[in-house]
């Protein structure tokens, strides 16, 4: 992101320049006051099993929150500055509840988190009491949007618009193959995003002509698959289809590939195993921008405002393929998920066609 000059004048040059005008006109000095700023509270596990993407949605927000005030700013509300209240999850439910309740305490205007759907759902229903807004940024659970709350805003899409696309996607792709796959095994985290993934998986394969030979669950933190890797290779499937998250996932690969075991392709929908480049390399920050352009159109950072203009927008998120910004029951009707495939050491867009970088290549060459 562009980094901008900030010409903001210094606490010492403008203390200097009101007690100058205090002294030639002999009442306090008011005008040209710093307006109050807007506290942003951002829940994200910075600890706990899934530190490394809490920390870099941390980074993404610290960011996007340096790059608003630099660039001036909420110019509607004279030029307020965005302040992050930051909190650590550390990866429990409880735990990002707590957070919201502190943050509220010390006047915050909207929350951003929470990375995992069980947090995200606890804490939007914690700020909901106090109706101050909530931005999910990563949380995939339906179940965020679906229970009727007013200051719950997703501008991604959730593990229904995902899996139906998906499913999509991956049929399109074995029939252009032959219809080489006529079965998957579907390994998940226990949790609501991994579980939900997954019984909608089991749902939609067989639309596709695929059966889904069985559904196995871990936990989270998982440090050794080679049981899941040893029932993989009796339930011999063609595809091996994973929903949880990063750590989980690269191991769970590894090990695959350590023991030999041979499937026309890994296809996962939701699942950990490209975010380490992609929050590293471009860390989203579209459910910032989307807050500070909801303030300046709001004018102001009271509560209902704020939900009023974010209900309203119509934000268009220039680093991620989605269209115009429509809320209906907080969730965005713009976001649309993308597949990509690990291509010659790189990582390529594949689907939607419109913004593929590269053919997809399946089934996979044989170990």
């Amino acid at each position: 992101m562009k980094k901008q000059n900030n010409n903001s004048v210094s606490r010492r040059d403008f203390v200097a320049g009101t007690t100058a005008l205090a002294g030639s006109l002999a009442f306090p000095a008011i005008l040209g006051a710093q307006p109050a700023a807007v506290k942003v509270g951002m829940i994200h596990p910075v600890t706990g099993f899934v530190a490394y993407n809490g920390q870099q949605s941390r980074l993404g927000g610290t960011m996007a929150v340096e790059d608003v005030n630099k660039a001036g700013g909420i110019k509607s509300m004279g030029g307020a500055k965005l302040e992050a209240l930051l909190g650590d999850s550390q990866s429990k439910v409880e735990v990002g509840v707590a957070e919201v309740e502190k943050m509220n305490e010390q006047g915050v205007a909207a929350y951003i988190g929470c990375f995992q759907s069980p947090v995200g759902i606890a804490a939007s229903q914690a700020a909901s009491k106090y109706n101050t807004p909530f931005l999910i940024d990563v949380g995939a659970s339906d179940l965020i949007v679906n229970r009727g709350l007013k200051n719950v805003f997703r501008l991604k899409p959730g593990f229904g618009v995902c899996v139906d696309d998906g499913i999509a996607t991956l049929g399109a792709i074995n029939k252009a193959a032959g219809g080489v796959a006529k079965s998957a095994v579907i390994v998940h985290e226990s949790g609501e995003f991994g579980t939900g993934t997954a019984k909608l998986l089991q749902d939609k394969l067989p639309s596709i002509g695929i059966e889904a030979k069985e559904l196995i669950a871990h936990d989270n933190p998982t440090r050794n698959f080679d049981n899941i890797a040893l029932r993989i290779r009796s339930l011999a499937p063609d595809i091996v289809m994973m929903s949880n998250y990063g750590n989980e996932y690269m191991l769970l690969a590894r090990t695959l590939y350590q023991q030999k075991v041979n499937v026309a392709g890994f296809y996962s929908i939701l699942g950990g195993g490209f975010n380490y480049k992609f929050v590293k390399e471009m860390p989203d920050v579209s459910q910032y921008m989307l807050l500070a352009d909801s303030l300046e159109r709001a004018g102001s950072a009271e509560k209902a405002k704020l939900s009023d203009a974010l209900a309203s927008s119509t934000f268009k998120a220039e680093l991620m393929p989605y269209g115009p910004t429509k809320f209906v029951n907080g969730q965005n009707q713009g976001g649309k998920p993308g597949v990509m495939q690990s291509l010659k050491g790189d990582i390529e867009v594949i689907a939607p066609a419109e913004f593929a970088s590269a053919k997809a290549v399946f089934p996979k060459p044989k170990l």
